[in-house]
């Protein structure tokens, strides 16, 4: 069976309870994932599948949990040939760089010949006062896809 890394990048700790609940939520359904909260590149090389749940911050900035891991994955530009992956970003819509890591890792992935299997999802915390909420039905709609 495939195990679904996911990849926590997390400021205020939103991004990385929602990530914690995704993973609890696909656990009691028996499917296999390992979390990720200070990831290295071997991490995203060696993933049979990818979920990045991602917050945003400065100015459209990766987290600070995440930010060298993805510069270097940039840097070293492992190729992730077909390896399914999706990326949910939360963000707050009222700054220009809503969502912008998500963006940029999204992008990354997409360039290391990663599979998307689901545009990014985009959550806003304007709208939403539960992200953990959205982004496990979003996950739950496209796991197959995920463990394919």
């Amino acid at each position: 069976m495939t195990t679904l890394s996911i990849f926590a990048g997390s400021v205020y700790g939103n991004a990385q309870h929602a990530a914690e609940q995704v993973k609890e939520n696909l656990d009691d359904q028996g499917y296999e994932t390992a979390l990720h909260t200070d990831p290295e590149v071997s991490d995203f090389s060696e993933a049979e599948a990818i979920l990045v749940v991602t917050s945003t911050t400065g100015q459209g900035d990766v987290p600070p949990n995440l930010e060298w891991t993805i510069s270097e994955l940039r840097d070293e530009f492992p190729m992730l040939t077909d390896k399914p992956f999706a990326v949910a970003a939360l963000g707050d819509s009222s700054y220009e760089t809503f969502c912008g890591a998500g963006r940029q890792i999204h992008e990354l992935l997409v360039e290391l010949q990663g599979k998307p299997v689901a545009d990014m999802l985009e959550i806003d915390a304007i709208e939403t006062l539960e992200p953990e909420e959205d982004v496990i039905k979003w996950v739950n709609s496209i796991k197959d896809k995920l463990f394919a």
